[in-house]
């Protein structure tokens, strides 16, 4: 079966499909998402998530009280930054440019090179990252559990003190809160036809049907939750990051990365791992060129020739994944 095969099923089945088995129950809308996954170690609760959303918020979670995760994932700029590489305690430079949390409950590995599992583990990661929040976590949870209110929280809703337990259970509840899933495209296919302009439906048709952006990017969440090298570089010998590679060592694996969800892309800038491409438009134009030729790049990408209404089209159906966010 080719792409353009597979698209028109999706297209024909995709909506009956989500509306058996996704229909909410207090609308008449349609998530196209699907349910999350949620560990049965920590099950959503109302209390965990307001529990999660105040440490989130809070800066003391850093070393030097400077940093809170909510710096580095505002949820104005769809919980990233807008900076090329997020700033740490000491304005240290993450080694990273801050991807978007919204939707992250739908992730099946976390960080840019997929090497974590859930999202309990993940949070770990800038806790402890010395150019991000810098903490040992003993230290840590020394500090916190001095603080009254989250002392008696953590008493109150998972009867234990605070200890790092609480702290990972809670902020991974409150991330997976963080959803986004009533966008203009995700009203078209629910049946709306109207909800997104004619451009952008064109540019829908030029990404499904007419490109090979949907063998990275597949509907609904936008990406296939794999890594790949995207061609970014011709050779990453001058790279302090790798992707991939230094987590396993294999050379197959330089420069790749996870492939990022599309979903809000419109308000996510700048772009790739390290934020090197400033908008989407110079996006586009890395893959008409096929990418830099990288020895690992993905045998998918190809050069293509756009003219300048199909980037408007483009552009235009990149902004109808844009949704509200959860208060």
């Amino acid at each position: 079966m080719n792409q353009k095969q597979s698209i028109s099923i999706w297209l024909c089945f995709g909506p009956i499909l989500f509306l058996l088995f996704y229909c909410k129950s207090d609308t008449d809308t349609v998530s196209l998402l699907g349910p999350i996954s949620v560990p049965k170690d920590n099950l959503q609760t109302v209390e965990k998530i307001k529990f999660g959303k105040q440490l989130f918020f809070d800066k003391r979670l850093s070393q030097d009280n400077s940093v809170s995760c909510a710096t580095c994932h505002v949820p104005e700029l769809a919980f990233t930054d807008g900076k090329k590489l997020s700033v740490g305690i000491h304005n240290r430079l993450a080694m990273r440019n801050a991807p978007t949390l919204l939707n992250v409950a739908y992730q099946k590995t976390l960080m840019f090179d997929g090497e974590v599992p859930n999202l309990e583990m993940q949070v770990l990661v800038p806790l402890k990252d010395s150019a991000e929040m810098g903490n040992q976590m003993k230290e840590l949870i020394q500090k916190l559990r001095a603080i009254p209110k989250y002392q008696n929280q953590a008493q109150k809703i998972f009867k234990r003190d605070f200890d790092a337990y609480v702290l990972t259970r809670a902020l991974a509840s409150f991330q997976r809160y963080i959803l986004s899933d009533d966008s203009p495209f995700d009203s078209y296919f629910n049946g709306n036809k109207n909800s997104i302009s004619k451009s952008a439906e064109r540019g829908w048709i030029l990404f499904s049907e007419k490109m090979y952006c949907t063998k990275c990017h597949v509907p609904p969440h936008f990406t296939n939750f794999t890594t790949e090298n995207n061609g970014l570089y011709a050779t990453y010998e001058d790279k302090f990051d790798k992707g991939r590679f230094r987590i396993n060592g294999d050379s197959s694996e330089i420069g790749s990365f996870k492939v990022p969800v599309l979903r809000n892309i419109s308000q996510t800038a700048p772009y790739m791992h390290d934020g090197s491409i400033s908008n989407l438009t110079k996006v586009l134009d890395h893959y008409s060129k096929g990418g830099k030729g990288h020895f690992n790049q993905s045998k998918i990408i190809a050069p293509f020739t756009l003219s300048n209404q199909e980037k408007i089209d483009l552009l235009e159906f990149f902004k109808s994944l844009s949704g509200t966010v959860k208060d």
